[in-house]
């Protein structure tokens, strides 16, 4: 009987202590109380009423279903675009890695008979079609920041310290033209598109005239820009994320992906100089030669008639030790007769190339006296010191990270044993000590829970305690009732 008053006494006290607990109930006769804002949301909401956020036209940020979708504003700091950004960043390597695709659509076509240099027209169609999809992402990249308010940082914020939120079409759209808006135009343009479809074709004989030099000056002078937009893009989603890769796996991969992108360019420079190094030779030969011409050269204008009585392939070819042309660090390509093989095998073979030299900084390159070779091992050289160091460094942080709160406890053990030992405490104490030490590892895993706890805002710290001790709570009914009826059984 005992027990059950007890019970229903305690019952009672912690219905009325889980009313003060939660603030889910209101005492009895007063009228209902309006739910508790928590501190941080108060705060977000005197933010944008002082940034004057869904009060003026002019100062009025995105919200779903306030105007129509194209006149709508986006928060710079809202969840839509640190999306895009992200997707946009995946974009930028996306076009980063088909750009230099274009380099393997001049091919070389090998035979006993006539060699002659020509273009791979399936590649070219479907590297175009992927690079205009990248493109057409650039120009929403465009639309998209001529809608997104930026902080006008001449208007200071008392509370915050933070500048006015502008959302003026008119401001927004001058600020974004005398900024980044040249560089973005300059990244969207397709250019490759039209050298290789447009200018190209409109030269006579352009392939064996070797004006895929225009299309190499073109292809890296907009490689330029697209490679600038990848940091002012990794700078705004650390500014809002605070890292751009959420994982050390992730960050470790991303320094890979830029080092691989780089070794993907110099492979697919390479093997463009070789087509040109090959051509080059030919063409100076047939400039020795009765009754050679230019055009020959070209697949699209083949003379079997010259070609069988020429011996301009036999003075220019790769595996003959006995010509007088030097190839320079071009002779492995032009000796497998990398040019004329698929675009997979090739594509592979000038990757390794590019992956193997940059890592080596070029140290296994036999280079000849052409100038522009030169200058291109150079190139190589001092690139590739710089990416190797640069991705080392990065990935070796990102993994340390990893195991960093291990070896700190790791340590500590190791500083703990030695005190231990060097206060010449008893074996009981030290395996007192150690089955501490383990159990504090097993429920924190090295974090230190109470600076994290004072960092929160009162309303969060205490959502989160009673989540941790809720359940503690709960349990010391059932646990007082069954003490005092053993003790009840007991007198």
């Amino acid at each position: 009987m005992d027990c059950d008053l007890f019970a229903a006494w305690w019952g009672s006290a912690t219905r009325l202590f889980s009313r003060i607990f939660r603030g889910s109930s209101d005492p009895p006769g007063q009228p209902p109380m309006k739910p508790a804002i928590p501190l941080h949301q108060k705060q977000a909401g005197l933010a944008a009423s002082k940034l004057g956020v869904g009060t003026s036209k002019k100062h009025r940020a995105f919200v779903a279903g306030d105007e129509q979708w194209y006149n709508k504003i986006f928060d710079p700091s809202s969840d839509f675009i640190l999306t895009w950004h992200r997707v946009f960043l995946v974009s930028c390597f996306a076009a980063l890695f088909i750009d230099p695709l274009y380099f393997y659509v001049p091919k070389i076509s090998y035979s006993s008979s006539i060699s002659c240099v020509g273009t791979d027209t399936h590649l070219a169609v479907i590297v175009t079609l992927l690079r205009s999809v990248t493109d057409l992402l650039y120009v929403l990249h465009i639309i998209i920041k001529f809608r997104t308010a930026y902080i006008n940082p001449s208007a200071t914020l008392r509370v915050f310290g933070r500048g006015d939120l502008v959302t003026n079409p008119r401001e927004i759209a001058w600020k974004y033209l005398r900024s980044d808006f040249a560089v973005d135009v300059v990244a969207a343009l397709p250019l490759p598109q039209i050298i290789i479809w447009f200018v190209i074709p409109a030269i006579k004989y352009s392939t064996s005239e070797h004006n895929n030099n225009i299309l190499v000056l073109i292809v890296l002078a907009q490689y330029l820009p697209r490679l600038y937009l990848i940091f002012p893009l990794t700078y705004e989603i650390v500014k809002a994320t605070g890292v751009v890769a959420k994982t050390a796996w992730e960050g470790a991969a991303y320094n890979l992906v830029l080092y691989l992108i780089a070794s993907h360019v110099l492979g697919a420079l390479w093997y463009l100089l070789s087509v040109d190094r090959q051509t080059a030779c030919w063409k100076k030969n047939c400039r020795d030669e009765i009754g050679c011409a230019i055009k020959f050269l070209d697949c699209d204008t083949p003379n079997r008639t010259w070609a069988n009585t020429t011996t301009i392939f036999k003075k220019c070819n790769a595996s003959d030790d006995t010509i007088d042309f030097d190839f320079g660090m071009f002779l492995p390509a032009l000796t497998n007769q990398a040019p004329a093989e698929s675009f997979v095998m090739k594509y592979f073979y000038s990757l390794w190339w590019g992956l193997q030299n940059l890592s080596c900084y070029g140290q296994t390159l036999v280079v000849s006296t052409y100038l522009g070779e030169t200058l291109y091992c150079i190139f190589l050289a001092v690139l590739g010191l710089v990416l190797f160091a640069h991705l080392i460094g990065n990935v070796q942080t990102y993994l340390q990270s990893i195991t960093v709160r291990v070896e700190e406890w790791r340590l500590k053990q190791r500083d703990t044993e030695e005190w231990m030992r060097h206060r010449q405490l008893p074996h009981e104490l030290r395996e007192r000590v150690r089955r501490f030490i383990q159990y504090k590892w097993l429920a924190t895993r090295g974090v230190n829970e109470e600076s994290i706890l004072q960092a929160l805002p009162a309303d969060l710290r205490r959502d989160i305690k009673r989540h941790l001790c809720l359940g503690l709570v709960r349990r010391v009914n059932s646990f007082i009732c069954f003490c005092i009826c053993a003790f009840r059984a007991n007198v």
